[in-house]
């Protein structure tokens, strides 16, 4: 089957592009012919057989960035010509979607969450006349919604809510979806009567990951880390679900001048850096300008976490919020220690309730039991061997390739 993909950005760290680039291997695994329309390629080689850049889809196009401040942002008194650009743009996407379609032969579509969340208002809507046009079979990978996320897609104008409502998720009648958390799975049921398909985020278990390596024996070194020292590892971008200040307490709890915590992500996705800011403010007035690392300038795309993990003692994972949580797993493979939040609407239900040794916190609070609890396993390298064997293990079991290429034989029979 030849199946083209339709993403706002590929090749990043963000969950959803990462996760697309295990799907596609899965997928080519199984035989299928790849094709991929984005708005952006980060860090990718172009194969222009298979990969299309469109930059009409990227996140930052105007078509996007309009779209966004106007109907959630900074909203004009009448919500018209926002809808009038919408419809617009959708149909200039549209008919670039349909000759890609036709000059590709694309047999189905994979639409990687452009037709869940309304980041980009007039991609996901273009999908949607791309889909009903063709009759083009279509599995939606919906990695989350946008009434999880508070008042971020909530418009001051009805007519932009309902228009929100009537567009995404994908509705009508021949989707196939397919959602990351057993959240997801729940809502479909209760809010559409419809049957979601379960797919875990996964890593492959069969690779070696986060061991050192003659390449990366210098990682820490070069980001200012002694052999005598010891690297927490905060393995994600900054922004504010994260719970990054929570690692930054936990160090000053520490108190250990010879600790250190290693931010690998950067601030792009944190509006008006105002969360980086405020995290700035804390590492000052605790006194941890030497013991907090960014490190992202080190940290290009994916490809280097495996050497950046190679090197942590342990990982700190305070979320507050995650559709899934990839850098769960990642630590998991990386054989490290992990202390986490218990994040909604996600952790316990679909990996704490799985059996992985960690120490977890309830809405972030560090309680002297806690700490003490992660303290014993920081201190204690040959305890961290044993919690990573372990974990990796559980982790095998229900978040690698296989589980994955089982999922997605399913998904892609029409």
């Amino acid at each position: 089957m030849r199946i083209g993909i339709i993403i706002g950005r590929i090749g990043g760290v963000d969950g959803v592009a990462l996760e697309t680039e295990k799907w596609i291997e899965i997928l080519k695994k199984l035989g299928h012919e790849v094709f991929i329309m984005s708005g952006e390629f980060e860090s990718w080689n172009m194969d222009y057989e298979y990969h299309y850049l469109f930059p009409a889809l990227s996140f930052f196009s105007v078509e996007a960035e309009w779209g966004q401040r106007k109907a959630f942002y900074e909203p004009d008194k009448n919500p018209e010509p926002l809808l009038e650009h919408v419809e617009d743009a959708s149909n200039m996407i549209y008919k670039a979607m349909l000759q890609w379609v036709v000059d590709k032969k694309i047999d189905a579509i994979l639409s990687e969450n452009a037709s869940a969340l309304p980041c980009h208002l007039s991609m996901g809507v273009a999908i949607k006349k791309l889909i009903i046009d063709t009759g083009l079979p279509i599995v939606t990978h919906d990695h989350d919604f946008h009434w999880e996320r508070g008042q971020r897609y909530v418009s001051a104008h009805p007519e932009i809510n309902q228009y929100v409502d009537d567009n995404f998720p994908l509705l009508i009648p021949h989707v196939k979806h397919a959602v990351i958390n057993t959240f997801g799975v729940e809502t479909f049921k209760n809010r559409f009567n419809i049957d979601a398909t379960l797919v875990p985020n996964v890593m492959d278990f069969n690779r070696v990951y986060g061991v050192p390596t003659p390449e990366n024996q210098f990682f820490l070194k070069d980001i200012g880390i002694t052999n005598d020292e010891i690297a927490l590892l905060q393995v994600t971008r900054i922004v504010r679900r994260k719970g990054i200040e929570t690692a930054i307490s936990l160090i000053d709890k520490l108190d250990d001048k010879k600790l250190k915590l290693v931010i690998t992500g950067n601030n792009n996705d944190d509006e008006n850096k105002e969360y980086y800011n405020e995290l700035i403010d804390q590492i000052h007035d605790l006194n941890l300008a030497n013991q907090v690392i960014f490190a992202a300038h080190k940290v290009l795309d994916h490809k280097d976490l495996s050497d950046v993990y190679a090197h942590g003692r342990a990982c700190t994972y305070f979320s507050t919020y995650e559709g899934f949580g990839n850098a769960f797993v990642e630590c998991i493979l990386a054989k490290k220690p992990i202390f986490v939040n218990n994040y909604k609407p996600v952790y316990m239900q679909d990996i704490g309730n799985k059996g992985f040794e960690t120490v977890m916190t309830e809405d972030g609070n560090l309680t002297n039991e806690k700490v003490q609890q992660m303290s014993d396993i920081i201190y204690n390298p040959k305890r961290c061997l044993e919690i990573g064997e372990y974990n990796f293990n559980l982790g095998k079991k229900y978040f690698s390739y296989d589980v994955l290429e089982e999922k997605l034989n399913s998904l892609f029979t029409f």
